[in-house]
């Protein structure tokens, strides 16, 4: 039975782990402390968790979705449809005491309805102020009474300190039964869900985390959200202890992003092709160990280049810190402001140097130029812009050898009912290249009772021919 990724709308909390040593027991009766040895582990997590679980909250979600009565009168085009309402729980981390609360995208995805309920069980309605799959985080605001503040959780600053060992707390508060808090320890760092995404950064914990509890907080023993408990692995789908956190860096950079009024997380590129090292390139290039990320190819004119790397440099650090594969560099980079600059550690001719460069966001160029296609095509109904590396990076897409036309919506239309899926890189119709969203609007203007398309689908070519 293999083992799958389970989101987990939900999020469990750690409890106390307890060895005993009855001397120190007695003395410690009336002042609880954090275990600072094994031997103090008969002490409790109860001060961590009396300081953090208020800010940690209950997110309900509800969507309405049409569906037909019978599949049968569906497929005859005769059913009538009727609305249904999905609902999603998870849970949220207060971070600002005027009612900012960040949790995982995907509990809130798509919702019509979102209500968060606090630690005192009161209820309130929330708006979305920034939802953004790539990273699955989204940042909520609710309105309080005047004057009131909320307890907060501070947003740890300090990830570097995060050490493989450390104890930490999940608190969570699934299903709105109340909460629950687990106890374990950060089983691992930089763990990387794709090797080739900059997503590549999560925090492994044992701490017990089951369905039912995305979003909720992964504490540090001073009561610093230092990750926000996002999924886990298992063969179950209940918590084996392998659960997966975003970094409090990415968590921070969201919310920044929310609080100073913007939509869309705008995440530094290093305009450069890479490919982790194998240790069949560590041997080649008398690497030691298989770790760092080989540049394979440079934007003409981006960072990189304007930086002084070429194609087969290994970037070996980021900001003093060792990397071990591409995702780790990506998301090390991701992890800056525009405007920061950045510090590598690169080898080069089997010599260490050191570079800097200038965080920049990818370039819009060509630009979006987004449309609605309409009239009687293919593609009608389907939202599309050009494909530039500012795109290919927003829908997590490889920039460089890529233009056309890139479909980023299909609610509706004949491009709907054909499967034109969100995605889809348009590259020929009726045998006409199309390279732009202009080429696009151009093909479609003539009404053609059959089309022969081509379409890139998740990295290959697809030719078929329609009739509309």
């Amino acid at each position: 039975m293999r083992a799958h990724r389970c989101l987990i709308p939900s999020l469990a909390v750690l409890a106390a782990c307890a060895a005993l040593d009855a001397g120190a027991a007695q003395a410690q009766e009336n002042q609880r402390v954090v275990p600072s040895s094994a031997m103090g582990m008969k002490q409790s997590f109860a001060p961590v968790v009396k300081r953090a679980a208020p800010a940690v909250v209950n997110i309900s979600a509800k969507r309405v979705v049409r569906q037909y009565v019978d599949p049968f009168w569906q497929a005859l085009g005769m059913g009538a449809p009727r609305n249904r309402v999905e609902g999603s729980l998870g849970s949220g981390v207060i971070v600002r005491a005027d009612g900012v609360i960040v949790t995982n995208n995907h509990v809130i995805e798509h919702a019509d309805d979102i209500t968060v309920s606090l630690y005192d069980r009161r209820e309130f309605p929330a708006k979305v102020m920034l939802a953004d799959a790539r990273t699955d985080l989204a940042v909520l605001k609710i309105d309080l009474p005047a004057g009131e503040k909320l307890p907060v959780m501070p947003i740890s600053d300090r990830a570097g300190e995060t050490q493989v060992g450390d104890l930490v707390l999940a608190i969570g508060d699934p299903f709105g039964v109340g909460q629950t808090v687990t106890n374990g320890i950060i089983s691992a760092l930089n763990r990387t869900a794709d090797p080739n995404s900059d997503q590549g950064a999560y925090i492994q914990t044992d701490a017990a985390i089951n369905p039912g509890n995305s979003g909720g907080a992964l504490v540090s023993m001073d009561g610093e959200l230092i990750g926000l408990n996002s999924f886990i692995y298992s063969q179950s789908g209940q918590s084996s202890g392998i659960g997966f956190a975003i970094p409090a860096v990415v968590v921070r950079r969201v919310v920044e992003t929310a609080m100073g009024g913007g939509t869309t997380v705008v995440r530094p590129w290093i305009a450069a092709r890479l490919q982790s090292v194998t240790p069949e390139i560590a041997k080649s290039t008398g690497l030691a160990t298989p770790s760092g990320a080989l540049v394979s190819d440079v934007w003409p004119g981006g960072v990189a280049q304007r930086a002084g790397l070429k194609q087969g440099d290994i970037i070996t650090a980021v900001d003093s810190q060792p990397v071990v594969d591409a995702a780790g560099v990506n998301f090390a980079i991701a992890a800056h402001r525009p405007g920061d600059t950045v510090r590598l550690g690169v080898r080069r001719d089997k010599a260490e140097q050191n570079m800097t460069l200038r965080a920049e966001a990818a370039p819009a160029t060509p630009p979006r130029d987004e449309k609605l296609i309409a009239g009687r095509n293919p593609f009608q109904g389907a939202t599309v812009v050009n494909l530039s590396p500012a795109v290919a990076e927003e829908v997590g897409l490889d920039p460089f050898g890529r233009e056309g036309v890139l479909v980023t919506k299909t609610d509706q239309g004949l491009a709907h009912q054909l499967g034109v899926q969100p995605g889809d890189i348009i590259r020929a119709i009726n045998g006409r290249s199309i390279k732009t969203v202009a080429d696009l609007s151009s093909a479609v203007v003539a009404p053609s009772p059959v089309w022969q398309v081509t379409i890139e689908r998740n990295g290959r070519q697809l030719t078929t021919t329609l009739r509309t």
